[in-house]
């Protein structure tokens, strides 16, 4: 069995999965894990393999340390380099900015031009650096491929991609819409395809990923016209602790009246809004526990939540002229019944009827929760963003 290596390394953890390139999306993967705490007094690396869980504790005091010691116990339980035919190390990388628009084998230039983009993602591509710098150093003799999150949002046109700024200031900054999330709203408007049993350019769909993140595309033949999140993943709809979009001169508002820091403004937005900042948490089932308890301010931030989607949905609908599918992904978007009805509610009139028995289903793989005779078909479909950046992954190191 020929299986790639997936990394998604973040500041302080590294997920890691040993993947078949042509397993089905529903699969499990061959193993899979995290290494957490990198940097911290206790660190953890946790392996799930064969229907078993392992998991070792120890202080991880870089990715270096953290992916060594993920690499040990891999061989420890026999799914290691050691012992799996690892063919390619396929690695997500956030930020792409215009230079990528499409996954690239990695070489010392590439990780230089990733590097010449910390400045658009600072939080995300130091990590993603470290992990192939530390991937490459162990694994040298593999290649490595670099599959960016930007990478499907390249292509969109300049009225969705430019802001309303000075063009000589915008450009000489870097300053546009870059897009997130590429790689799932890329991998699921693909598997749509295949359930309307359509080329992918016949269709026209919105597609809704909808996690602690959250983002929305409106993708016209396969190609994306626009998504909601902007330069950086920040924008859009409001998130578990982002605060979506909002006039920008809050900004400058909190900064001269509150007297808060540039750096205490970006930790609010980006750490303590969205539904955590209205209600004081941000996973979806505890949220629902406080409804059904009658508490106000869960139910206000659920209706700002839904609110902001409908405003995207709508506004994708009428971008794209003809919609022919609209589809949820991602933790929330594949699980909450409740959101997906109440995303789309009393639409009969624009073509889209819900089903409420087939929404209610539980989450097993693809499928469609709209009636027979809606014109707008509406499907769930599990993402798999580390099945999509395997076999691009597989493809480039053949």
């Amino acid at each position: 069995m020929s299986l790639v290596l997936v990394l998604n390394s973040g500041s302080s953890s590294i997920k890691f999965q040993l993947v078949d390139p042509t397993q089905h999306a529903t699969d499990d993967p061959f193993a899979s894990g995290l290494v957490e705490q990198i940097g911290e007094p206790k660190g953890k690396v946790t392996l799930k393999h064969a229907g078993e869980k392992h998991e070792v504790e120890a202080p991880i005091a870089d990715h270096s340390a953290g992916l060594a010691l993920a690499f040990e116990l891999m061989n420890e339980h026999g799914c290691g380099p050691a012992d799996a035919d690892i063919v390619a190390v396929g690695h997500r990388v956030v930020h792409g900015g215009i230079l990528f628009s499409a996954p690239q084998v990695i070489t010392d230039e590439i990780v230089d031009m990733v590097r010449d983009l910390i400045p658009l993602a600072p939080l995300h591509n130091p990590a993603n650096i470290d992990g192939i710098e530390v991937a490459r150093a162990i694994l040298p003799d593999v290649p490595h491929v670099a599959v960016f999150d930007t990478g499907f949002f390249h292509s969109m046109p300049p009225a969705a991609a430019l802001y309303a700024i000075e063009a000589e200031t915008a450009a000489a900054n870097g300053v546009r819409r870059y897009g997130f999330h590429g790689t799932s709203h890329e991998y699921v408007s693909k598997k749509v395809a295949e359930l309307l049993d359509l080329p992918a350019e016949a269709i026209n769909q919105i597609t809704l990923h909808l996690g602690n993140g959250a983002s929305c595309a409106a993708i016209r033949g396969g190609q994306a016209i626009d998504t909601s999140m902007g330069m950086t993943p920040l924008a859009g709809l409001v998130m578990g602790t982002r605060s979506g979009d909002i006039d920008p001169g809050i900004i400058f508002h909190l900064y001269r009246s509150a007297g808060m820091s540039i750096d205490e403004i970006d930790q609010l937005l980006n750490k303590r809004s969205g539904v955590k900042g209205l209600s004081g948490v941000n996973d979806f089932r505890e949220l629902r526990k406080m409804i059904d308890n009658e508490d106000q301010d869960a139910w206000l931030a659920y209706n700002i939540y839904i609110h902001q989607l409908r405003r995207y949905i709508g506004s994708y609908m009428i971008a794209l002229g003809r919609v022919n599918a609209i589809t949820f992904t991602a933790g929330v978007g594949e699980n909450d019944v409740d959101v997906r009805a109440d995303a789309l509610a009393h639409l009969e009139g624009f073509g889209i009827k819900i089903d409420p028995e087939r929404n209610a289903l539980p989450n097993t793989g693809p499928r469609e929760i709209s009636t027979d005779d809606s014109a707008i078909k509406v499907f769930v479909v599990p993402t798999n963003e580390e099945l999509a950046i395997a076999r691009y992954a597989k493809e480039l190191a053949e």
